[in-house]
């Protein structure tokens, strides 16, 4: 993780760990995303405009998936992860992306394999989460699929 503080709000980049590997990688995620939400509760009392971006390796929803009947699940799209994704929104936190993009087939990550890109059949794993109280700062939130840097693409946020 890294936090970046500025005048009137923090933004906090974090890389959650993948569970694809083992059942024991996957017990550990879970782990990381309670320990994950206790240490942003106590960062909240200090810090209450907050902008948590990153890759989360979690697909919140079906729509965040190309395929979610055969994914259901498969470790970042797990019945858990997804509702851990639903409560940790709960604690104040806007899906910046979701905000202005309601339609699916948006994705921040496509497997190198099978030329899964050309055929835009990824998974949106990467978010700009946003305090509730910055929401009326939302300018846009897009995903830059063009930019071909890795097997993600940048998610910018723009705020007023």
């Amino acid at each position: 993780m890294l936090r970046a503080d500025y005048k009137d709000f923090s933004v906090l980049t974090t890389y959650m760990p993948s569970g694809s590997s083992s059942e024991e990688r996957q017990e550990f995620k879970m782990e990381w995303l309670d320990f994950f939400t206790a240490y942003i509760k106590k960062l909240q009392k200090k810090i209450p405009h907050l902008i948590i971006n990153g890759d989360f390796n979690v697909c919140h929803q079906a729509i965040d998936i190309h395929n979610p009947i055969t994914n259901w699940n498969t470790p970042g799209f797990t019945p858990a992860e997804r509702e851990w994704f639903s409560k940790f929104l709960t604690l104040g936190y806007v899906d910046a992306f979701r905000h202005f993009t309601k339609d699916p087939h948006h994705y921040s990550w496509w497997s190198y394999r099978a030329g899964a890109r050309k055929k835009n059949l990824g998974w949106r794993i990467d978010y700009q989460l946003a305090s509730q109280s910055l929401s009326g700062r939302l300018k846009r939130c897009v995903h830059l699929p063009e930019a071909r840097h890795s097997d993600h693409c940048p998610v910018m946020l723009e705020l007023l």
